[in-house]
């Protein structure tokens, strides 16, 4: 291989570029290929021109193919467009190549990450039916336990004759960017009822996307019209859809790992239920419930944040590289130096992180009426320094 400033022979002019090109892509570890553009600076260039490290990450996670393009946002404030006025169209297009390089080699090493999964969910946004709400909301399923203070603690959907009538539990996750490898779900079992019934789905079915509703519209649902509407399907855009899952009728939190690991963008999980067995003896119907889910994977935030605003679902991929050299103390405060676009990514997380603290110490939210969710909501935006989801810059 050549060496720069050598006069040594370079493996990609002996092989020429097509074979090259069929060798590179067999590389499926992103660090063999950030060794390789490491190497030369022909090696990196070949390595950008033939965007390999976008091609594994699309290997990896087919869901990447809904980034229209990827930006990288810099702390601080773009340069005058002038600064680029002298810069010719190829030189711009190899700046271009070089950036969606940089992004894609940090995506890729990113999915590729052996970090430990956590329980991503956030917060819920509701269910396709509740029997006895609140009661049996589905607020219930983030409580670890099926019994809170020596009460019942679940979710149930409404009595059905039909045992096919599916169900579905829609979840916010705590990043708009998230790997998810497994969920995991626990039916409830009745110890009230005679014989002790377990009322689970004959299957189990996983989607995931994000909401085209206006922000905080998902939030602190108070009554059951509210939650029809938030679950609608029309108001999602479902970027993957898993097979389906077979549920054992057992009361145990059963696991359903997903056949790769899903990038979700936009940060909404839709649980569905399908089938059901149980018959409660007291109206012959029948019913699903739940005491507790898990969606568990890991966030890509604040590095990597998503801007999704086109109505089909493409979105903008923004990479935050200065965000990685910073501890936590450094992205709290607001710097008036700071580009208004990284304010507008870091509040979003700092929102995120904040609402999730507040799940931590409060526990799952449970029925609320007007009065609760405005002081909640003012209790966040205080904590955001005044942002609040209304902000254009959120």
């Amino acid at each position: 291989m050549e060496a720069e400033g050598s006069d040594g022979w370079d493996f990609l002019d002996w092989v020429g570029s097509d074979t090259s090109a069929c060798i590179f892509r067999l590389l499926d570890d992103p660090a063999d290929l950030a060794r390789a553009a490491a190497v030369s600076r022909s090696w990196r260039r070949f390595v950008a021109d033939n965007e390999f490290c976008k091609s594994l990450c699309l290997r990896m996670c087919p869901e990447v193919a809904n980034f229209t393009r990827a930006v990288e946002v810099s702390r601080s404030p773009p340069p005058p467009a002038a600064a680029h006025d002298s810069e010719s169209s190829q030189d711009a297009e190899l700046r271009g190549r070089e950036r969606d390089h940089r992004i894609y080699s940090y995506l890729a090493g990113a999915l590729a990450s052996g970090e430990p999964s956590v329980d991503c969910i956030l917060h819920c946004i509701g269910a396709s039916s509740i029997d006895n709400f609140p009661d049996e909301s589905i607020e219930n399923t983030l409580e670890p336990q099926d019994r809170v203070n020596h009460r019942p603690s679940y979710w149930s959907s409404g009595g059905q004759d039909d045992p096919d009538v599916p169900e579905s539990l829609t979840y916010r996750l705590n990043s708009d960017l998230c790997i998810i490898r497994e969920i995991r779900i626990q039916p409830f079992k009745a110890y009230f009822q005679h014989g002790h019934p377990i009322y689970s789905s004959k299957a189990v079915r996983i989607r995931t996307g994000h909401s085209k509703l206006p922000p905080g519209s998902e939030s602190f649902v108070t009554h059951m019209d509210e939650n029809k509407r938030v679950i609608a399907d029309e108001n999602y855009v479902w970027t993957y859809t898993s097979p389906e899952f077979p549920m054992l009728q057992e009361n145990v939190l059963q696991s359903f790992k997903l056949p790769r690991p899903v990038l979700c963008i936009g940060g909404v999980v839709k649980i569905e239920l399908l089938g059901r067995i149980q018959k409660q003896a007291t109206d012959d119907r029948y019913y699903i419930c739940v005491c507790h889910a898990q969606v568990l994977g890991r966030s890509l935030s604040p590095v990597f944040m998503v801007d999704i605003s086109d109505p089909a679902g493409y979105s903008i991929l923004k990479y935050l590289p200065a965000v990685r050299n910073l501890c936590a103390e450094d992205i709290i405060p607001d710097d008036a130096e700071d580009s208004l676009e990284w304010h507008s990514l870091v509040a979003r997380y700092r929102q995120m992180k904040h609402l999730a603290m507040m799940n931590v110490l409060l526990g799952p939210v449970q029925f609320m009426d007007e009065e609760d969710v405005a002081a909640i909501q003012f209790m966040v935006e205080q904590d955001n320094g005044g942002v609040s989801d209304d902000d254009p810059l959120v």
